[in-house]
Order: C-alpha cells, then sequence, then structure tokens
C-alpha cells in the first residue's frame, strides 16, 4: 500500500487559521475528483482555514499553469487531478508534464504545491486513493496537509 509510512499530520487552527490557500482540482473522474476535493477542504478546515479558493481546470495538463497563477496571491497551493493509464503514451506524457510543471511553479514561486495527483494504472486504484466512504486512502487530505505543513514553516523560515 502506498499509504505505509507516512507522516503523521500536524494541522493547527491555531498557527494555520490565516493561510490562503487555493485549491485547484481537474474534471476529468468525477466521482475521483469530488472525492480529492473534500479531501483537500476537510484539511483546510481541519486548519481552521474557512475559505480556501477552489479552482477548477479542464485535466491534469492544466494544473501547472492555473498554479503559477495562483502561487502569485496564496500561501499554499493544491493540485488535485487524476490520470488512468490507457492503451496510449498519452498516460506517461500527462504525468510527466504535470510533476514537472508542479515543480517548476513550487521551486520558482518559493509557494509549497501539494501534490494530490493520481498516476493509476486503472480506475479502481484511483478510487482507492480518492477519499471517497471505503477508500483506503486520503490523497486530496494528505496533498493538502503536505502544502499547509510546509508554507508554516516558509513562514517560520522567514
Amino acid at each position: 500500500m502506498s499509504g505505509a509510512g507516512a507522516a503523521p499530520t500536524t494541522l493547527n487552527p491555531e498557527t494555520m487559521k490565516d493561510l490562503k490557500v487555493a485549491i485547484i482540482a481537474a474534471s476529468w473522474h468525477t466521482t475521483v475528483m469530488d472525492g480529492l476535493v473534500a479531501g483537500g477542504q476537510r484539511a483546510t478546515a481541519d486548519a481552521g482555514i474557512k475559505n480556501p479558493t477552489l479552482v477548477r481546470v479542464p485535466g491534469t495538463f492544466e494544473l501547472s499553469v492555473a498554479a503559477a497563477q495562483l502561487a502569485e496571491s496564496h500561501d499554499a497551493v493544491v493540485a488535485l487531478g487524476v490520470v488512468i493509464r490507457g492503451g496510449t503514451p498519452h498516460f506517461d506524457y500527462v504525468c510527466q508534464s504535470a510533476t514537472q510543471g508542479l515543480t517548476q511553479v513550487s521551486v520558482n514561486s518559493k509557494t509549497p504545491v501539494g501534490f494530490g495527483v493520481l498516476t493509476c494504472d486503472n480506475e479502481q486504484q484511483a478510487l482507492e486513493r480518492a477519499g471517497l466512504e471505503g477508500s483506503s486512502e486520503d490523497k486530496g487530505y494528505e496533498a493538502t496537509a503536505a502544502a499547509l505543513e510546509t508554507a508554516l514553516l516558509l513562514k517560520n523560515l522567514s
């Protein structure tokens, strides 16, 4: 299981409530994406953040450009998407470009970008990670918690 060994989250409303957070979500695979978004929103609520910005983009490929724009005005950005392997190399290209693009946004902007992009061989794997009832993992929550914890760390370092 990919979630084995995950560090516990430390979401603290007293220290995180004033963070400005954007959640960007792809639109493909509605059930999976709705679960990821709900997980992200649960994490912001647990951190005491009342109104995170929620933006929907057409697909996972478009997450990077939206993240670049939102990183300019937010303390943390969370990118949520899902790419399910098919019979063509499209999967590899989208996964690689999303990973590289989101990494570039984070490093260049010095704004944490939570990486909540599921890269799965099949729909069942995506459903298991989407944070839905019966799912074994909640990657939307995890990606958001990681971005929030890193944003707080960066604020404390400056």
